[in-house]
């Protein structure tokens, strides 16, 4: 079996699953925890259960294979999945020929992956965040009697070129760029269960960008950890200001986005390739963490506060209309209330568009996890409602200066208010409510009227 290739191995499922299954397709269910690149993940989880003969479903109920693609970034989403894992016990009451599989960031973690084989019997077998092409030798090893099956995490991964994707959304996509981290800011485990750095080939990142634009998709962004460090291990000679150029160059009616970008590796020849774009979005997710020089140096962020104040006005200069986004950490260990007065100026400063906001959720294998940690939960929680309550003010202003200008929007479907909107995202990403004559999936100019502190609303304007 070890010789054989992936597309073999399905093959072989395919054909087992129709012996198996002859009443019916077999369906296979792909839940992603997490981040975008975890969803991408999952698209690619779900276009190997196609291969393997699996039809896809939107619910665990009924399926005949369940696969949770997990997350380890926060506390909070592994109970998630162990929650989940429990709830499963009924569907398998139900069905005892369901196969259950855990892949992803959580099983990359030795004392994770040895809790979910010994707690959750019902799971057949798991594998790691960047290994999907062992999905097919998985089943077919299970589908054929075999024992449960754990690999040893923190295995070699290759980047796999031409693994089929089921596209979760009709005209939106994520194409990763790079995978891993060498960052290893203390607080993170994203190196750990990632791995390090690796940026696929420049012509295979295009080729995908091409294929999306010309099977009609509207918005395309760029993913990696980090993707400012893209190209530093390969032999081509090209970086990340150097690719967006050259997908730029792709003619078509779409936006372009990436993300993640570290402040560290951020420069003005990015700027510049921004501003000079036609098609690259004018908005720019910067994560700072914290605005305070000591806790960014304990986080091991490899800046300060005036650098990164530096890069947000170099990038302002070069875009004026550029909208930022950002993350922040509320209570890493050794944050008091001094520290925290800088986060709060800097968000005065910079005024974010939009902010992704955390607790500190500690990561047993991280540097920060030893640190000492002083402060309750609670003055943590009471910290973030400040921060919050800053961030509307400050979205509810810079919404308003947008009353009365003409914003395109691309049009994603119908809106939350009950009112029937149809609602989409601007160029600098925020969400818009409007009324009118709009195709969902193709682009809108709209008139603002209205602005709230999470959205802005108006109304089609027809050339």
């Amino acid at each position: 079996m070890a010789e054989m290739t992936w597309q073999e191995a399905a093959k072989k499922v395919a054909a087992l699953a129709l012996e198996r299954y002859e009443h019916h397709t077999p369906k296979a269910f792909v839940y992603s925890y997490g981040c975008q690149q975890n969803v991408s993940d999952g698209e690619k989880l779900k276009g190997i259960c196609v291969a393997c003969g699996f039809g896809l479903t939107d619910s665990a109920e009924g399926a005949d294979l369940v696969i949770f693609n997990t997350c380890a970034v926060r506390e909070h989403a592994e109970d998630r999945v162990f929650g989940n894992l429990g709830a499963l016990t009924h569907e398998k009451r139900r069905n005892p020929g369901l196969m259950v599989a855990v892949c992803g960031c959580m099983t990359e973690q030795e004392h994770i992956a040895e809790k979910i084989k010994r707690s959750f019997p019902l799971v057949d077998f798991a594998f790691g965040s960047s290994t999907p092409q062992k999905l097919p030798f998985l089943l077919l090893e299970r589908m054929q009697g075999g024992k449960r099956q754990f690999p040893a995490p923190n295995e070699q991964r290759p980047i796999l070129e031409n693994i089929p994707v089921c596209r979760d959304h009709p005209f939106k996509a994520f194409v990763p760029i790079m995978y891993g981290c060498d960052n290893f800011c203390t607080y993170c485990i994203v190196p750990y269960v990632r791995g390090r750095e690796r940026s696929r080939q420049s012509a295979d990142v295009v080729q995908e960008v091409r294929n999306l634009v010309e099977a009609g998709y509207k918005e395309i962004t760029l993913l990696g950890q980090n993707v400012n460090s893209y190209g530093k291990h390969l032999e081509e000679g090209m970086d990340f200001p150097d690719l967006l150029r050259k997908i730029d160059a792709i003619d078509g009616d779409y936006r372009l986005r990436f993300m993640t970008s570290h402040p560290k590796d951020a420069n003005e020849r990015l700027f510049a390739a921004m501003a000079e774009s036609k098609h690259i979005c004018h908005t720019l997710h910067l994560p700072v963490q914290s605005g305070n020089n000591e806790i960014l140096k304990r986080m091991n962020r490899n800046y300060t506060r005036e650098h990164y104040l530096s890069l947000i006005r170099k990038a302002k200069e070069a875009m004026p209309d550029l909208t930022l986004s950002t993350d922040l950490i509320v209570g890493f260990p050794g944050e008091d209330e001094s520290a925290f007065a800088d986060t709060l100026s800097l968000v005065e400063e910079v005024r974010y568009a939009q902010l992704f906001t955390f607790i500190y959720s500690k990561r047993k294998g991280t540097r920060a996890a030893e640190m000492p940690d002083p402060f309750t939960h609670e003055e943590k929680a009471e910290r973030m409602a400040r921060l919050l309550k800053l961030q509307e003010k400050i979205g509810t202003e810079d919404n308003l200066k947008l009353v009365g200008k003409t914003i395109r929007v691309l049009c994603d479907g119908v809106g939350k208010s009950a009112d029937g909107l149809l609602a989409g995202r601007t160029e600098g990403n925020r969400v818009c409510e409007f009324s009118g004559d709009a195709k969902i999936g193709e682009f809108a100019d709209i008139q603002v009227e209205k602005a709230f502190n999470w959205a802005i609303t108006g109304r089609v304007i027809n050339k």
